[in-house]
């Protein structure tokens, strides 16, 4: 069996793999040694590890993933099963490389846009030769939020709730109405631009504002649907690389 690690800027995610099915996910905001060993202690099966991070981690857990399975840490000089285009691939940030093998995984073979939408929002882009180019990086719900407190004098900070009036009727509600419409209208935007180019793009969403987007947007609602969702993408997509590694 193989464990999948994904340390981001909010949470920790950890996934359980055989034969290329999620069978189990926790998470965590705080990932210790110690919480990985108990973890374990209920996974015995697992032989295979990979581990992705975005931010600075306790090196101890490396150290003990290292002495206790079969570990990969991925980096920019990891293998993986399509093409990095990237010129820059050792800024690339391990999310975004795992989000675009994992949509490249259930659209082998055609072009494919991957939506992150987390602490940031991440577009990431892989064609239909397996050859990922790039893609874009903005910020996310709560960080514009922040951004409006922060940046004026008066304006409150706010926190995320579901919101699509266009017009608001106080301050409150326009900021809300600019924040959330804003990053409708953004991404759907973004997704245009990409089908002026390529035509038959499929688009994948995924992160932490999933939710948030599949009630804004055409997903998966019939068979001429070119926009789905996956939670666990990056999950898939680092079990890829691993499997990838594997043989």
């Amino acid at each position: 069996m193989n464990a999948v690690i994904d340390i981001g800027n909010t949470l920790t995610k950890i996934g359980i793999f055989q034969s290329g099915e999620l069978k189990d996910f926790s998470a965590y905001e705080i990932l210790s040694v110690e919480t990985l060993k108990k973890y374990f202690s209920k996974h015995s099966s697992v032989k295979n590890v990979i581990l992705s991070s975005v931010i600075e981690h306790d090196k101890n857990i490396i150290e003990y993933l290292k002495s206790e399975f079969r570990f990969i840490e991925l980096t920019h000089k990891t293998k993986i099963p399509i093409e990095n285009l990237y010129q820059s691939p050792e800024t690339l940030g391990k999310d975004r490389l795992a989000s675009a093998v994992g949509a490249n995984s259930l659209f082998r073979n055609q072009n494919v846009l991957s939506i992150d939408a987390g602490t940031c929002i991440k577009y990431d882009f892989v064609n239909f030769k397996n050859q990922y180019l790039g893609g874009g990086i903005s910020p996310g719900i709560e960080m514009r939020f922040k951004a409006l407190n922060q940046f004026t004098d008066k304006l409150p900070l706010l926190n995320y709730r579901y919101f699509d009036k266009l017009i608001g009727e106080n301050s409150e509600e326009s900021i809300l109405s600019g924040v959330m419409n804003g990053v409708v209208e953004e991404v759907k935007g973004i997704i245009a631009r990409y089908e002026e180019q390529y035509p038959d793009i499929k688009v994948v969403f995924t992160g932490g504002y999933l939710k948030f987007f599949e009630k804004n947007f055409n997903i998966g609602s019939n068979e001429k649907s070119n926009i789905f969702a996956d939670s666990f993408l990056v999950l898939k997509g680092l079990n890829q690389i691993l499997e990838f590694n594997a043989k």
